[in-house]
């Protein structure tokens, strides 16, 4: 097979990967929905998925891990668009433009997250998961916000609070859209939630 060959059938088999990984977190909140999180085994999301057990094991160290997927290098992306963001905007603009592009893309797979907020509300055991895998994310978003910054503006616990604060607001406007069934753009909700920032957080 010539070198044109090969790229190809790598970006094929990149692409199947891919395929196969996203069945499985579907087949997994699919199930999860219908049944509960203790009514579904591993065995069931791989044969809804049409792959073996072992093939699950490849991409998901356990069903819990399938349910709580995250957008492809959320710990790396999220850092990146904060140091493209434009030079003009402060620390708090950026994240917000930021965690804007999130809500976009979310919004465009709707009642998919809607059905994983659901899983998640249903099954509590779920959430330590959840919490830690938001740690995560909060470290990567604090170290980007002190970069920006610098070193002298960043000692005083301002990224870490910034980065805490921002995906708290991201994380209420999220649930707010999910209860109103997407009446309202969940962009405008995160609007909301950070124009109150801006302005102090005043009392309604």
């Amino acid at each position: 097979m010539d070198s044109v060959g090969s790229v190809e059938e790598l970006g094929r088999r990149d692409r199947k990967k891919l395929e196969t990984r996203a069945a499985l977190a579907e087949a997994a909140l699919r199930l999860v929905a219908e049944r509960g999180l203790a009514g579904v085994t591993v065995e069931d999301i791989a044969e809804a998925a049409d792959v073996s057990s072992r093939t699950f094991f490849n991409y998901f160290p356990s069903k819990e891990d399938a349910l709580l997927v995250a957008p492809a290098d959320v710990e790396t992306a999220w850092p990146k668009s904060l140091a493209s963001a434009p030079a003009g905007l402060t620390a708090l603009q950026a994240l917000r433009l930021v965690l804007r592009g999130q809500a976009e893309c979310m919004e465009q797979r709707a009642e998919e997250v809607r059905l994983r907020i659901k899983v998640i509300e249903e099954n509590p055991s779920l959430l330590p998961r959840l919490v830690s895998g938001g740690f995560a994310n909060e470290r990567a978003l604090a170290a980007a916000v002190a970069e920006r910054i610098g070193p002298e503006r960043a000692a005083g616990g301002y990224p870490e609070l910034l980065s805490a604060v921002g995906l708290a607001a991201f994380r209420v406007a999220m649930l707010r859209w999910s209860r109103t069934k997407g009446s309202v753009p969940m962009t405008d909700l995160l609007d909301d939630a950070f124009d109150r920032l801006a302005a102090g957080l005043p009392e309604p």
